[in-house]
């Protein structure tokens, strides 16, 4: 099929718009001799702090530790129970195991993707200890509905923002909601490094100590260890590069939004089915996943297209071999495995022209057709 690739992201490109400052970076961080938990992973902590609008801030060598990490730091383990989303990726629920705890499983909502806090009320037993609700696509969850639910049974809230930096709900930055905000800066995310990298944010002081006891082997202080901890530190030169583009993080998602905006309007009249825009909230289109009937024909065409997608999620993970045992059947969660059957995400990323979209959207559509 004639005409332009069109990537699924383009990260080269990215990096030849940050050269300069990148590789200046690298050079400061080598001149200072400095390069794990130095001034400038010091320096991020604070300033990601400010634009989540929480008090602290601990950085982390990915976004799974995060996740583990937040979950340890609040004495989650065996015995206990996280009501989490099958829809998502594995880290989220792989964390609550790591920890021994077990994942629980409620349905989402068709529209946001995320986990429906209208059925969570009926997950909760004596045993749950929090809910871990994932800001999907770059959409946030109905946040104000889940923290009426963990008041009234005496739950944490750990939200999970990896693909959903700068997201809001209510006026608020994802991240400030719960007791802790997970982030990834896996290079896919919206504010992403050229590595590994994650953080957690929170407003409880000695939530932050634990945290930061945890990443650095259980150390009171050097040399002296009064638990069994990780080692999960987010590296100097990272921090650096997350730094340069944190300062025009707003711009990105800005771009990201006006290419939602571009792709919604062009799939107006058509069968596809474009992502929900939060009544209380901000979207930030980390992904752009649609709907489509006859996905499968619509990869194909994508494919020959020579136009990159993905397709997230393609099995629920209450249907996961790994959580055979916990006794979920096809049909338990049906919104969960409707939208793994029918979703696929497309290319959408800061410097994507308008004519790539028009590209994709003719090839969606066509496809569609027939």
């Amino acid at each position: 099929m004639s005409g332009p690739t069109v990537p699924f992201l383009d990260l080269v490109a990215q990096f030849d718009d940050l050269r300069e400052e990148w590789l200046g970076a690298i050079q400061c961080t080598g001149a200072a001799g400095t390069f794990v938990l130095g001034p400038n992973v010091t320096q991020f902590e604070r300033e990601f702090a400010a634009y989540t609008g929480t008090s602290r801030a601990v950085a982390l060598a990915n976004g799974t530790d995060a996740l583990v990490l937040s979950l340890r730091a609040l004495n989650i383990g065996p015995g206990d129970e996280v009501i989490t989303t099958p829809y998502t990726f594995f880290a989220s629920a792989e964390a609550v195991n790591v920890v021994g705890a077990t994942p629980v499983f409620v349905d989402i909502e068709s529209s946001s993707f995320n986990l429906n806090p209208a059925r969570i009320e009926a997950a909760v037993t004596n045993r749950t200890r929090a809910l871990l609700p994932v800001h999907l696509f770059g959409h946030p969850a109905d946040m104000a509905r889940m923290q009426s639910t963990a008041d009234a049974h005496g739950l944490d809230i750990i939200e999970d923002c990896a693909q959903a930096c700068g997201a809001e709900w209510g006026g608020e930055k994802v991240g400030s909601l719960g007791i802790a905000g997970t982030f990834s800066f896996y290079p896919t995310k919206i504010l992403g490094c050229y590595g590994d990298g994650g953080m957690v944010t929170t407003n409880d002081a000695d939530l932050e100590t634990r945290l930061r006891k945890l990443r650095n082997h259980g150390a009171v202080e050097p040399f002296i260890h009064d638990e069994i901890a990780y080692n999960s530190r987010l590296d100097e030169i990272q921090a650096a590069l997350l730094r340069i583009k944190l300062a025009t993080v707003e711009q990105a998602i800005q771009a990201r939004r006006q290419i939602a905006k571009l792709y919604t309007e062009r799939f107006a009249g058509t069968d596809v089915l474009t992502p929900a825009q939060p009544a209380g909230g901000r979207h930030v289109f980390n992904l752009f996943t649609i709907r489509v009937p006859g996905r499968d024909r619509v990869k194909r065409r994508l494919a020959d297209a020579r136009i990159g997608f993905s397709v997230c999620y393609p099995q629920p993970l209450h249907l996961q071999p790994v959580y055979r045992d916990l006794g979920y059947k096809r049909g338990a969660l049906p919104e969960s495995e409707l939208a793994a059957a029918e979703c696929i995400s497309l290319p959408i990323f800061p410097g994507m022209r308008e004519a790539q979209v028009a590209r994709v959207c003719e090839v969606v559509t066509k496809a569609i057709a027939g």
